[in-house]
């Protein structure tokens, strides 16, 4: 099975080894390149399928450096590290168009899962994130609820997107595949005019369709 090549972007030297370590020392995984910045990083960015990107960077900010980033590297997934209390910088992470979002106290184990996870087309979130972001739409005013023509199946599973859960936990709770759940969230995507994770829920609750 080839590996999922992850690139990280992180100024903290212990943290951002101990990825490397865990990316490196665990089966399905490699470390593609590591940096403290995004100007270091966009000098010299390598192939990868994933990569993390911190918010706080010494220069640019991480959400500054997303559509640059996305422009080098288009066909890579950009999953956030934030910590707990961050919401202006998440909330301009979503218009930036970042495609998820985990806090940096993540165990290890579940960060893997949400690489896989973006690997494969989702867009991991963690459910304070999530709450947050709900958090932060609950101050716009809905501007007209539409359906979208979404079915019964994908309003389901929007409705748990909202919640935070990824693919593989929508699965078990509606009894239905993680692949099953994904090809229903492309559908969604398409449908609501979107293209993560993140710009669905803000929509979602926006236009009030959960």
């Amino acid at each position: 099975m080839t590996p999922i090549r992850v690139a990280i972007i992180e100024d903290h030297d212990d943290f951002r080894e101990g990825l490397v370590h865990v990316l490196n020392f665990t089966e399905g995984f490699t470390c593609a390149g590591s940096f403290s910045s995004v100007e270091e990083a966009a000098a010299d960015l390598p192939g990868a399928d994933v990569l993390l990107l911190d918010i706080h960077l010494p220069g640019r900010s991480g959400t500054e450096g997303i559509a640059e980033l996305k422009h080098l590297m288009p066909s890579a997934y950009i999953i956030m590290l934030t910590v707990f209390d961050d919401d202006e910088n998440v909330f301009r992470a979503i218009v930036n168009g970042a495609d998820g979002y985990i806090l940096k106290k993540t165990p290890p184990t579940q960060v893997l899962s949400a690489i896989q996870d973006a690997a494969a087309g989702g867009t991991p979130m963690t459910p304070y994130i999530a709450r947050r972001v709900i958090e932060l739409f609950k101050h716009f005013a809905p501007s007209g609820k539409e359906n979208y023509s979404l079915t019964k199946r994908e309003s389901e599973i929007l409705q748990q997107l909202v919640l935070g859960l990824d693919s593989r936990e929508i699965g078990d709770k509606l009894f239905i595949s993680p692949e099953t759940v994904r090809n229903h969230i492309k559908h969604i995507y398409e449908k609501l005019h979107v293209h993560s994770k993140s710009q669905a829920v803000a929509k979602a609750i926006k236009q009030g369709l959960v």
